[in-house]
């Protein structure tokens, strides 16, 4: 049997050899028909939910290398405590939060808590439990305090026939983190339908961390009535952008955060707030990029945003190219490897480009728009597919990044195949780091 460092090796020269072929030579349009559409899930509410105090929603997200955010509601009011342990049943070590809620229109949100517990032992399975009913006990596993590390990531979500199986897959998959680039739930406006899409992802968003970003319909503004944009967004998904080990933003719509004892440095952007030169995002980002540390212990550099910055669909045409204008530089400058967005409701997979053209030091761009959400694929692609387009396919599915070691990274990306996990698309991506080419002053 062939060892690992072997077949590793085997894989990274054929991924080469691959790479060293030209451009439109590669470009697929997959030729694959999608089954009709599935309903939109149930909106009930959980069996339990008679009891005010008992915990749902449940969901995880990093604080740094060694903490984790456990956020749940309740029905009415119940204490912000967490307590945890290593041994199922026996915890040792508790820690208190906070309780906000929010009001919109005539709905108002049930009692919403965060609670910050560590540090923490990485590669280590924790239990949990919320102290509002200790009868239900959760547990989540810590990322790795090294490489390799494991991502799973997936856009658009919703809550539909084609989420559930989308789901199913990721739960058997063995993985990290999970990167969502905006769109979770689909709300539009009703309430109620944060509080079904919680339910509905909180087995995996309760075991594993959950580091999400903005779309459009996290929005939910209205004229007079909600003139505040993001208000469920805000109080529901709270990110690490003032408490984590990165630069602090100050605003929960843009953040980056650190895996793997920093060999990963991940960066989510906000489409929906300002992005313009001088704004303040764009100077947290230039901060951001210039503590990253290319040349020491950071090895990978991958971004995320909702609103493609290159596409070939013709979906939503044209809506990320101000933010194209006016942050590609900084990505490119910081050698950032792979930029993930959603928005878009199909898979599509670019070649390394800058400014349209393709660039050997420039980022891969990814579209993964394609969860399972309700307004269904986005079907009708520009022919001829451009040479800088290297797959594309309106399907359902996610995608899975596994880095490595220090210089490669595995991505695949698994369609929907009815109810089956299928790889439809593969490739490896070389850390612009370890590129020497892309390292000269």
């Amino acid at each position: 049997m062939a060892k690992p460092n072997m077949v590793l090796a085997l894989l990274v020269l054929v991924a080469a050899i691959v790479s060293s072929l030209p451009a439109a030579s590669l470009a697929v349009t997959s030729p694959y028909v999608r089954p009709p559409p599935r309903e939109t899930l149930s909106l009930l509410k959980d069996d339990d939910d008679t009891d005010s105090q008992t915990p749902q929603q449940v969901h995880i997200s990093m604080v740094g290398l060694d903490k984790m955010r456990v956020s749940w509601i309740t029905k009415h009011d119940a204490p912000a405590i967490v307590e945890y342990g290593t041994t199922s049943g026996q915890y040792t070590s508790s820690a208190t939060g906070d309780t906000t809620t929010y009001s919109y229109v005539m709905y108002k949100s049930g009692k919403i808590h965060n609670a910050v517990i560590g540090p923490l032992q990485p590669s280590t399975t924790y239990y949990y439990r919320c102290r509002s009913n200790p009868s239900r006990e959760f547990s989540f596993r810590t990322p790795p305090a090294t490489l390799p590390l494991k991502f799973v990531i997936v856009g658009d979500l919703g809550q539909t026939g084609w989420t559930d199986s989308t789901l199913k897959h990721i739960a058997a998959a063995d993985y990290d983190v999970l990167l969502l680039p905006g769109d979770l739930s689909y709300a539009d406006y009703i309430q109620p339908r944060w509080d079904s899409f919680g339910r509905l992802v909180e087995p995996l968003a309760s075991a594993r961390p959950w580091m999400v970003t903005q779309g459009n319909h996290e929005v939910e503004k209205m004229p007079v009535v909600e003139p505040k944009p993001f208000r469920a967004y805000n109080a529901r998904w709270r990110m690490p952008y003032d408490d984590g080990s990165s630069p602090p933003s100050g605003d929960n719509l843009f953040y980056s955060f650190d895996v793997a004892g920093g060999a990963v440095h991940v960066v989510m952007l906000g489409s929906y707030t300002d992005f313009a030169a001088g704004s303040a995002q764009h100077d947290w980002l230039q901060r951001d990029l210039a503590a990253v540390e290319r040349g020491g212990r950071t090895a990978f550099v991958v971004a995320l945003v909702h609103v493609p910055w290159y596409s070939s669909n013709e979906a939503h045409r044209g809506e990320g190219d101000a933010m194209r204008a006016a942050m590609e530089e900084l990505l490119r400058g910081a050698r950032v490897d792979a930029v993930f967005a959603g928005h878009v409701h199909a898979y599509e997979r670019f070649e390394r480009v800058y400014d349209g053209k393709e660039d050997p030091c420039a980022p891969v761009y990814v579209t993964i728009g394609d969860g399972g959400n309700r307004e269904g694929l986005a079907e009708k692609y520009v022919d001829p597919q451009p040479a800088i387009s290297a797959f594309r396919e309106a399907s359902f599915g996610h995608g899975r990044l596994d880095v490595v070691n220090a210089t490669h990274a595995l991505w695949t990306w698994h369609r929907n195949d009815e109810d089956e996990s299928v790889i439809a698309d593969q490739v490896w991506i070389t850390s612009l780091a370890a590129n020497p080419t892309c390292n000269k002053k």
